[in-house]
């Protein structure tokens, strides 16, 4: 699929989801496409082995990854292709102190107005919303506003 980087440029990345929405979602990456919303990265986390922390730490976009929803042995949304990350790094995972990825603290104030971050009511929630998705970012604890999921979790 086709995005907006950070460098004002267009990209051709790839995302796995799961054949029952992918038409949802192709609706939404069209909507920040036309916005030019910026992407860091898009590619299959098999470049990452499957590791999602080094997946996150490289600041990439991915939906499917076969793997369990950390400390548990739960799987995760992404494993079944019904969930997306969007730049983990400016959209960090926040579990009481602690910071993921850890490189990007600094993402933690969600009062930041930078490129790539993600806040109630912009573009991204808007175009996840309309789909009925929702956002790791509305969640108590622990915050996850890089995640978009078909059933929230």
């Amino acid at each position: 699929m086709t995005y907006w980087g950070f460098d004002q440029r267009a990209h051709t990345g790839e995302l796995i989801v799961n054949a029952a929405v992918t038409r949802k979602i192709t609706r939404v990456f069209r909507i920040l496409y036309r916005a030019r919303y910026p992407i860091r990265k898009m590619v299959l986390p098999d470049v990452y082995q499957g590791s999602d922390p080094r997946s996150t730490n490289a600041d990439n976009t991915s939906a499917f990854n076969c793997r369990l929803v950390d400390g548990t042995s739960v799987w995760s949304m992404h494993a079944y292709g019904l969930a997306v990350d969007i730049n983990p790094c400016e959209n960090v995972y926040i579990d009481g102190g602690f910071v993921d990825p850890p490189r990007c603290k600094a993402n933690a104030d969600r009062s930041r107005r930078i490129p790539g971050l993600i806040h109630e009511g912009d573009l991204v929630t808007r175009a996840f919303d309309a789909i009925g998705w929702g956002w790791g970012g509305r969640w108590v604890t622990p915050k996850d506003y890089q995640h978009f999921s078909s059933n929230g979790h």
